[in-house]
C-alpha cells in the first residue's frame, strides 16, 4: 500500500446531498479522509432572499469544513449556472491545484468546475442518479462527460461497477461497509425512550422514506398483522407525506441522529428493507443491511440486487417479493428460539469489512493512480 501522506494536501467534495442530512457513504468516508487531508465538502445551492450570492463555511473538525453556496431565489439555470462559477471560482482561488483532489458525487458540478485541473479526479458513484425522481434532464450527459475526465471511479456497489464498468479503465466496486462497534451497541444499550412506550413486537425501518420505499407493502402489513408495530424512522422526502399509510400500528418517529440508532435498533425484533423494484432502487446497496446485521437484528428485504447477493444468497438475509412471504418471513423470526448459527455466519461476514478499511483501499487506489499519471507525465 502506498504512504497515506501521498494523498494531496486537500480534496474538493462536489456532493448532492447536504453533510447534515442523513449520515451515511459520504460522511463515513470523508470523516476518516479528514484524518489524512483537508476536506471541503461542497455542497448544492441554497435558494434564499438574500440580494447577494455567497458562500457559507463552517468547521466541524479540524480538517472538515462544510461550503455552501446561497444564492438569490428566482433564478433560470444559466443565472444558477453563472453565479455558481462565480462562487466556486472564487473559492478555489487560493487552492494549489497540484495539491489538490476534487471528489465528485453529482456529476452536474461539472457545470461549475469543469475547467479546472486538480492533481487527480474521482468519481465516487454511489447510485444511479438518473433514476431517482426529480432527476435533472441533462444528468446523464453529465455524467458520460464526468467518466470522461475522471481518473479514477468507485461504485457504491457490485450491480452499479457492472453497469458503469465498459464506460472507464479504472474502476472499482466498493460496496456499503460498516461501523460494527457502533451498531453491535443495540445488544445492550437502552432502548429509546420516545420507542420505548411502544408494545408489542416491533418491526423497524430506517433511513430516508422517499420514492424508493414500499408504502403499498407497509400498508398491508400493518392491516394484516394490527399485532405488529411497524416503526419507521429516517425524513419524508420526494414524496406527499398525505400518501403514507396512516394506522395505529404504524409509528413514524421522523429523522434520528446516527449516534442514536443503536437505541432504536435496541427495541427491534425484526428490521425491513421495503424497497420497490424500480430505476430509482436497480442499483442500489442499502447501507443499512450490514448495520442492521450487526445489531444481531433479523432482516427481511424485497429482492434487490445487491441485497441477494451477497446476503441473500448467503441465507443472512430474507429475500421477499410481497406482503405475504414478508409476513411469513418476520412471524418465523419472531418465534425463532435458536439463531446461533445465523449469528456466527453474520459475524464471520462482517469479520472483514469496515469503513476504516474501505477508505485505505480507496486512499491506496488514489494513490497509484497519482502514481501512474505522474510516470505518464515525466515520460512526456
Amino acid at each position: 500500500m502506498k504512504e497515506q501522506s501521498a494523498l494531496p494536501a486537500n480534496l474538493v467534495c462536489l456532493s448532492h446531498l447536504r453533510w447534515d442530512f442523513v449520515y451515511q457513504r459520504p460522511q463515513h468516508l470523508l470523516t476518516r479522509f479528514a484524518k489524512q487531508t483537508s476536506v471541503f465538502f461542497y455542497e448544492e445551492p441554497v435558494l434564499d432572499g438574500n440580494e447577494e450570492s455567497f458562500l457559507s463555511v463552517s468547521q466541524r473538525e479540524e480538517n472538515l469544513h462544510i461550503v455552501v453556496p446561497h444564492l438569490q431565489r428566482g433564478l433560470n439555470e444559466e443565472q444558477i449556472a453563472v453565479a455558481l462559477t462565480a462562487l466556486f471560482d472564487q473559492f478555489i482561488a487560493d487552492f494549489d491545484l497540484e495539491q489538490t483532489l476534487f471528489w465528485y458525487y453529482t456529476p452536474m458540478a461539472l457545470t461549475y468546475t469543469a475547467k479546472y485541473r486538480p492533481k487527480a479526479i474521482v468519481y465516487d458513484c454511489m447510485d444511479e442518479l438518473s433514476g431517482f425522481k426529480f432527476a435533472h434532464s441533462q444528468i446523464r450527459v453529465y455524467e458520460q462527460r464526468l467518466l470522461e475526465k475522471a481518473d479514477i471511479v468507485f461504485t457504491g456497489g457490485h450491480s452499479l461497477y457492472q453497469a458503469k464498468k465498459q464506460y472507464h479503465e479504472n474502476i472499482h466496486p466498493f460496496p456499503s461497509s460498516i461501523e460494527k462497534e457502533h451498531f453491535a451497541k443495540a445488544r445492550t444499550c437502552d432502548e429509546a425512550p420516545d420507542q420505548m412506550s411502544i408494545k408489542g413486537p416491533k418491526i423497524g425501518f430506517f433511513g430516508v422514506i422517499d420514492e424508493r420505499f414500499d408504502l403499498e407493502l407497509i400498508r398491508q402489513l400493518a392491516t394484516d398483522r394490527p399485532d405488529w408495530n411497524i416503526i419507521l424512522i429516517g425524513p419524508v422526502v420526494k414524496i406527499d407525506p398525505a400518501t403514507l399509510p396512516q394506522q395505529p400500528n404504524i409509528h413514524y418517529l421522523g429523522q434520528k441522529s446516527y449516534n442514536d440508532l443503536p437505541n432504536y435498533l435496541a427495541g427491534w425484533d425484526v428490521a425491513l428493507l421495503p424497497f420497490l423494484l424500480n430505476e430509482s432502487t436497480r442499483f442500489i446497496s442499502p447501507t443499512k443491511t450490514p448495520e442492521y446485521l450487526a445489531a444481531n437484528i433479523p432482516v427481511v428485504s424485497t429482492p434487490i440486487r445487491d441485497v441477494i447477493n451477497p446476503y441473500g444468497n448467503q441465507n443472512l438475509v430474507h429475500i421477499c417479493s410481497c406482503s405475504k412471504t414478508f409476513a411469513t418471513a418476520i412471524e418465523k423470526e419472531l418465534h425463532s428460539q435458536n439463531r446461533t448459527e445465523w449469528e456466527m455466519q453474520v459475524t464471520d461476514f462482517l469479520a472483514d469489512i469496515s469503513w476504516d478499511k474501505t477508505q485505505l483501499e480507496m486512499t491506496s487506489e488514489i494513490c497509484d493512480c497519482i502514481s501512474e499519471k505522474e510516470k505518464i507525465s515525466i515520460a512526456s
